[in-house]
């Protein structure tokens, strides 16, 4: 892949807003949700056809966010496209709040399904793909799961079956950060060859950089990549990009108490590259 894109200024302001929601909660997977920022930006901008004024709209799309350890980035954009009020944010991850460490269908408006035990979201958006297709309904299905992730059998189980239906309505998002919980996923568990895997599970593959809004919007708005197949866009990412101290450190997989010193070097990292 070429040379990441540098982040705009949505993605800068975006990352200052998860850091002030972990400032005030004291909870949040910081790494995981810069890493997917720009997948969920684009596609709640430009993509997904929803109604936050009606967030069980029968003709919505289906967006499962299977990662979901990294639900600070899906929490954000859900807040400003208006499916909850803005201040529930500072609330997050806290006792009694809406809003907890992983999301949950029951409790939030916009989320499709309670996720976090990694590996079912793509076994649940198969089972929306198929519903729609015995339905005759029109609407598509997103799945986002992350590379860490996908060493779970049940994603590739999943994957099996949405060969086998060639279902065309559904797109598998990677957040190929590398990285997992504990270091690097090559030395835990190697994906490699990952574009050929998903094609050998019959589902058409294009991998872009998982940071760059436009070629992000490009792919997503030519869906299905292939007529008959489900789609895979592999996203080539840098976990806790946007930060020199967060990008590529596993430290920051579970970190969420910042040292104030810490935290303000951190906000004039991303002010100096307004």
């Amino acid at each position: 892949m070429e040379q990441r894109a540098e982040l705009n200024r949505q993605g800068r302001d975006d990352r200052r807003t998860i850091l002030r929601v972990v400032e005030e909660s004291g909870r949040g997977h910081v790494g995981a949700a810069f890493s997917a920022m720009e997948m969920v930006r684009v596609l709640y901008d430009h993509v997904l056809r929803v109604d936050p004024r009606d967030p069980e709209w029968p003709e919505r799309d289906r967006f499962i966010f299977s990662k979901g350890h990294g639900c600070l980035a899906l929490y954000l954009v859900l807040a400003e496209k208006g499916f909850f009020p803005e201040d529930e944010l500072s609330r997050a991850c806290t006792f009694g709040a809406m809003l907890g460490g992983h999301p949950e269908s029951a409790k939030i408006p916009g989320v499709e399904a309670s996720t976090g035990a990694l590996g079912h979201g793509l076994s649940i958006g198969v089972g929306l793909a198929i519903g729609a297709r015995i339905d005759g309904r029109a609407w598509r299905t997103f799945v986002l799961v992350g590379d860490g992730e996908s060493n779970e059998g049940s994603v590739w189980e999943a994957a099996l079956s949405a060969g086998k239906h060639r279902l065309d309505t559904l797109t598998v998002l990677v957040d190929y950060n590398k990285f997992q919980s504990y270091g690097p996923s090559r030395d835990i568990q190697d994906l490699e060859p990952l574009a050929e895997k998903w094609r050998s599970f019959g589902f058409a593959v294009r991998e872009v950089d998982g940071h760059d809004v436009d070629a992000l919007l490009e792919a997503l708005t030519q869906l299905p990549i292939e007529a008959g197949r489900p789609s895979a866009v592999i996203c080539h990412t840098v976990k806790g990009k946007g930060l020199a101290a967060t990008e590529n450190n596993a430290d920051w997989h579970h970190k969420s108490r910042i040292d104030p010193e810490e935290l303000k070097s951190l906000y004039a990292e991303l002010d100096a590259a307004r």
